[in-house]
């Protein structure tokens, strides 16, 4: 059983920085893939950033340039650090990860951006 748990929400004012960490039980060299989804109230959960095992990323158009995502295989642990934050960006964020073909969500976190 593959667990995730995120961290580094909370509140920043428009065109500040967060960092957000997903911390997994395995080792993250052995999955297919790992990145972060989020999800607004009445509206679908959407993709934001994706890495695959071979380090390749991919992003949505809304966040290129401002989002990059990261891993550290030491410490198991996949990174999404967010700058010039906008008030659209507010949503609960969830790390996800692929194994053997089986999806892995994390609980969410909440990333609020209000002046």
């Amino acid at each position: 059983q593959v667990q995730l748990v995120e961290s580094g929400g909370g509140l920043v004012q428009p065109g500040g920085s967060l960092r957000l960490s997903c911390a997994t039980s395995g080792s993250i060299r052995s999955f297919d893939a790992m990145g972060w989804f989020r999800q607004v109230p009445g509206k679908q959960r959407e993709l934001v950033a994706g890495i695959a095992s071979d380090g390749g990323t991919n992003y949505r158009d809304s966040v290129k340039g401002r989002f990059a995502i990261s891993r550290d295989d030491a410490k198991n642990t996949v990174y999404l650090q967010m700058n010039s934050l906008k008030p659209e960006d507010t949503a609960v964020y969830y790390c996800y990860a692929i194994y053997i073909n089986m999806e892995y969500w994390g609980q969410g976190t909440q990333v609020t951006i209000s002046s």
